[in-house]
């Protein structure tokens, strides 16, 4: 198994990917829909690429994050996660979110004797409790003006 520290950029890896974030994003034409991006190869030769400004944005953000200090996964959309995949996801335990598997809150089929779920089921699942969440806050906040409390 590879250790979290192993997959961490090191402070110079940090630093140039802060430095380049900045500077690709500066320079990222945000009413384009592709943009010429000129590479140098070891040779020395140029090699221009034309690339969607939407993938441009997602690297963005990847250089964004690895300047932080922290590591980066991406997950295709229509990718299937491991259980234990989609519980680092929520934010869980995995044993919780066997219960929500069990429950029937998230979709999931069986690959051998594993269970596998969807990305998007997983997401949808998220927004949903994350929405439910937002109408308590609403209803205290409603209550707390209602009863005068002051907070």
């Amino acid at each position: 198994m590879v250790s979290l520290t192993a997959m961490l950029p090191s402070q110079e890896e940090a630093a140039l990917a802060k430095l380049s974030s900045r500077e690709l994003a500066a320079s990222v034409e945000t009413k384009a829909s592709t943009q010429q991006v000129m590479l140098s190869g070891k040779d020395g030769h140029a090699h221009h690429v034309e690339v969607p400004v939407s993938a441009l944005r997602l690297l963005v953000d990847i250089l964004t994050e690895l300047g932080e200090g922290n590591t980066v996964k991406l997950i295709p959309v229509h990718a299937e996660m491991t259980t234990q995949e989609a519980a680092d996801l929520m934010n869980m335990s995995r044993p919780t979110f066997i219960k929500l598997l069990d429950e029937e809150k998230v979709p999931y089929h069986r690959v051998g004797n594993r269970r596998k779920v969807k990305y998007t089921d997983v997401m949808a699942y998220k927004q949903e409790v994350d929405q439910q969440r937002l109408d308590a806050l609403d209803e205290l906040s409603s209550l707390d003006q209602s009863l005068g409390l002051g907070y």
